[in-house]
């Protein structure tokens, strides 16, 4: 991935490879990666850094807790550091036994985890201010106005507009989940986009974040799907032929997992992309400013022109993103709730 990332940039920006003053790799994934401290802003080249907890597990010591601040230098502290570029388990936590690394079981706070509890956190207060208005006034009485309207809009917008029309008639049991779902992602893929602490953290670009949220989906098509869902699957009206060399229920049971796939790659891929190509855009401002002041002015409105454009974008990505995975968790749940036709 790291290596198809450059080549995509080093084919969009010829000149980079001329560039030495910014290291693209440690530039690029220092942004979209994960860390075990969250990098500010750098004052007279002194990093400004937010250090967060580490919290490990040693089979040989038991459990540690400290400041990445320890670990920040590739130091090693209290046997543990950072795998350096070449070894194993590269960019991790690992103790170090001698000449050998072991992997301990970490549970730090790295800047993913501590951006996804502050937007977590966001998520909750969203909706919870939008409930209080309608806790302390009568709906039928009032239409709410400003931030409640808002979150009603949005609500009444996915829940008519989305859920009703691909889940069906029981769809109030699964909008409280595709709900959730849909403000997580939006309110996430937001954050991501506002680049300084403690915001822009790359959580719905993390393959991790989309992978669990395809489970979820998973999880209510197939655990909750009813006897119709599952005979199509094991023993479809096809003939009979079909029936005794069982290819339709292979194709079937292949798609029960191609679909959660689809949309775990589908959110992370194009939120990683958004990440890079802006990123690939701001850097241009630094990587012609060998080339001459008139070029490196010129492409540097040039560049800030497209990042302004870029960000507009983005907004719009971070809103069709969670759309699209509420509609197709929708239509995927819709399937499972299918009643056979009657004549």
């Amino acid at each position: 991935m790291k290596r198809l990332l450059l080549i995509l940039l080093a084919l969009l920006f010829p000149f980079m490879a001329g560039a030495a003053e910014l290291d693209m790799q440690e530039y690029l994934f220092g942004h979209v990666g994960d860390s075990y401290e969250w990098h500010v802003t750098t004052i007279k080249d002194k990093p400004v850094c937010v250090y967060l907890p580490v919290i490990v597990h040693s089979k040989a010591t038991g459990w540690h807790c400290f400041s990445s601040r320890h670990i920040a230098e590739g130091e090693t502290y209290e046997g543990f550091r950072i795998a350096q570029a070449g070894e194993p388990h590269e960019g991790k936590l690992v103790e170090v036994h001698g000449q050998e690394l072991e992997k301990p079981l970490d549970i730090s706070i790295t800047k993913n985890v501590f951006g996804l509890m502050f937007n977590s956190i966001i998520v909750l207060l969203v909706i919870l201010l939008g409930a209080r208005w309608y806790r302390r006034h009568d709906a039928t009485e009032e239409a709410p106005k400003g931030f409640a309207g808002l979150i009603e809009m949005l609500v009444t917008m996915v829940e008519d507009d989305i859920i009703k029309d691909c889940v069906g008639k029981d769809y109030k049991r699964y909008s409280p989940y595709l709900l959730t779902a849909f403000f997580f992602i939006f309110i996430n893929n937001l954050m991501g986009i506002v680049p300084f602490f403690p915001f822009g953290a790359n959580i719905t670009g993390n393959i991790a974040i989309t992978l669990v949220l395809a489970i979820c989906t998973f999880i209510a098509v197939n655990v909750f799907g009813n006897k119709h869902y599952w005979k199509d699957i094991l023993w479809p009206d096809v003939p009979i032929f079909l029936k005794a060399f069982p290819l339709m229920p292979i194709i079937e049971i292949i798609g029960m997992f191609t679909k959660p796939f689809s949309l775990m790659i589908r959110l992370f891929a194009n939120i990683l992309a958004g990440h890079v190509m802006l990123l690939g855009v701001v850097a241009v401002v630094f990587l012609t400013a060998e080339l001459g002041a008139a070029m490196n002015a010129g492409l540097s409105f040039i560049a800030v022109f497209f990042g302004v454009f870029m960000d507009c974008l983005e907004l719009l990505v971070a809103f069709l993103q969670a759309y699209v995975f509420t509609m197709l968790s929708s239509v995927f749940i819709g399937l499972s709730r299918q009643e056979p036709e009657t004549e």
